[in-house]
């Protein structure tokens, strides 16, 4: 794997952040001036969850920033839950590009990474070159929000490695069942880590699960539609989807592609919700979708 220099700023309300910076592979001209990629994680993820892609992104010459959403990852807690939001994460990342000065890039966004990006469309589509949605959209599955309400937050401190991986594979053995030991033990080592007394924790703040516990998330509302046409109807935009996915199913899939008839499309087959993009159908449809930009 490529190495990344940590990026530390702070948000426009005083809160710690933090992010990953993959640098392009080569250093001539045309390699830094290629559109960078912003990828941002799902609801109890960090941006470990691309330390696979990052790195083959890079080496075809982007710059790719992974971001820890506040309240994850080495980013600091919100003493203020109901900060936690879609609106306060899409203003982080518009204070990220303006820390590095970045007028534009190429956003990746898994699950909850794709809500803060649609968000970030109604707010200010000019930062925004061109989007992949992640088994994500306006529209989402009742069974899916259902299913991750029913463990986000809810974990205690775990004793070993072994534990924290086999805690994993009870809540997603579903969604990757092809996944053997060997993966589910680098998915605990993303997703935790130990503390003072040697104990595992997961890496965030359980306080950001209140929205989907709550059913403040809903699975669909106006505003969400309309960011959503905003950003595919004038922006190139890839969605990826989870052939087991059981929070973008067949049927929001569909209204989908018919409310935004240029949408690009890929499944990848034998992974529910989300898929890592690690996967060679993912992978290569990104890797095309992106070979069409600057």
């Amino acid at each position: 794997m490529s190495t990344f220099t940590p990026i530390r700023y702070t948000s426009s309300d005083g809160l710690a952040l933090y992010a990953r910076d993959y640098p392009p592979a080569g250093t001539d001209h045309g390699a830094e001036a290629r559109l960078p990629v912003i990828c941002i994680h799902g609801l109890t993820r960090n941006s470990a969850d691309f330390d696979e892609l990052a790195p083959a992104l890079a080496a075809s010459g982007r710059r790719v920033i992974a971001v820890d959403v506040r309240g994850r990852g080495q980013s600091a807690h919100d003493p203020d839950p109901a900060n936690y939001n879609a609106m306060v994460y899409a203003g982080d990342i518009i204070t990220l590009m303006d820390e590095l000065g970045l007028g534009q890039a190429v956003f990746i966004g898994t699950s909850m990474g794709g809500l803060i990006t649609m968000t970030l469309a109604a707010r200010r589509l000019d930062l925004i070159a061109a989007a992949v949605l992640n088994d994500v959209g306006p529209v989402l599955s009742v069974r899916g929000l259902r299913r991750i309400a029913g463990y986000a937050g809810r974990c205690s401190t775990l004793s070993s490695w072994e534990e924290a991986a086999a805690y994993l594979r009870d809540i997603n053995a579903c969604a990757f069942p092809a996944n053997g030991d060997e993966e589910w033990d680098k998915w605990a080592r993303r997703a935790f880590a130990p503390g003072d007394d040697g104990r595992l924790a997961l890496r965030y703040d359980p306080h950001i699960a209140t929205a989907i516990q709550t059913g403040a998330l809903r699975p669909t509302s106006l505003a969400a539609r309309m960011a959503f046409r905003r950003l595919a109807r004038h922006r190139p935009t890839l969605l990826v989807r989870g052939a087991l996915s059981d929070l973008v199913e067949t049927e929001q899939a569909e209204w989908m592609r018919k409310a935004a008839p240029e949408l690009h499309y890929v499944e990848v087959p034998d992974v529910g919700h989300a898929p890592m993009l690690t996967e060679p159908e993912a992978l290569e449809a990104i890797r095309a979708f992106l070979s069409k930009l600057p």
